[in-house]
């Protein structure tokens, strides 16, 4: 019951860490805002997200690069409840490709929705934590944004992008009591691996030091830990969450 009552937002929450996370704060209390591309989509994530917890889950359609999108989302947070105590900026999108081969679309289109999305978003809710002097903004990064990955020359820029603008946001908001994290998962058991091959897994497998892939509730632990009472003392950090893949 840490989050009894707070209003927490959690963007791309419909399914994978997201949906942990989402579940997560609802189990300990909180009033969830989870965000995805469809409404229908939203509304059946947050009613079965909702049956899992004691806290109330609602669904928004947002689309991070529109900042009408955003702006809307945060007016109606603030319309339904009145307030906004965390926001979880998790949502995030991928268009591999190698970099010479990389359009620029494909380049535009992951910036500007895991960067420039997160930016409007957290200077949004960052207006309404300044009033009450108290809030938790908590970024997901990605290992690949500290040590880069091939084929991922646009989702390893925004990550990384993401790292920096995690600490300068820190720095800029501790002030008002409001901290800043960031958590970089490894090779997470979602869907997306599911897809991939026995061999692709086992070969992911030998790069972990702790020999095997974590869960997304590895993942939604470690973001409840930056939102709680616990990590009042902790800003502007990046927390690895990826059994050792990356020891910086």
């Amino acid at each position: 019951m840490r989050f009894k009552d707070q209003v927490v937002i959690v963007t791309g929450a419909t399914r994978g860490i997201g949906r942990a996370i989402a579940t997560a704060f609802a189990k300990e209390g909180a009033k969830v805002v989870i965000t995805g591309r469809g409404q229908e989509t939203c509304d059946s994530a947050a009613k079965e997200i909702g049956g899992q917890g004691i806290g109330s889950v609602i669904g928004v359609a947002t689309d991070m690069k529109n900042s009408a999108s955003l702006a809307a989302l945060v007016d109606k947070v603030k319309k339904d409840y009145g307030q906004i105590d965390v926001l979880v900026n998790n949502a995030g999108v991928t268009r591999d490709n190698l970099l010479l081969l990389m359009s620029e679309d494909e380049w535009d289109d992951v910036l500007d929705t895991n960067l420039k999305g997160n930016f409007i978003l957290t200077r949004l809710v960052a207006k309404q934590m300044l009033r009450k002097k108290q809030g938790r903004i908590i970024n997901m990064a990605s290992v690949v944004g500290i040590s880069g990955n091939a084929g991922q020359a646009n989702y390893s820029a925004s990550k990384g992008g993401l790292i920096a603008f995690t600490k300068t946001a820190a720095r800029e908001l501790a002030g008002r009591s409001i901290t800043v994290n960031a958590v970089a998962p490894g090779f997470i058991k979602t869907d997306m691996t599911d897809k991939l091959s026995a061999e692709v897994v086992e070969g992911a497998k030998k790069s972990i030091p702790l020999g095997e892939l974590g869960s997304p509730e590895d993942i939604a632990a470690a973001v409840l830990f930056l939102a709680s009472p616990e990590a009042k003392y902790i800003t502007g950090q990046v927390l690895n969450v990826d059994g050792g893949m990356v020891m910086a």
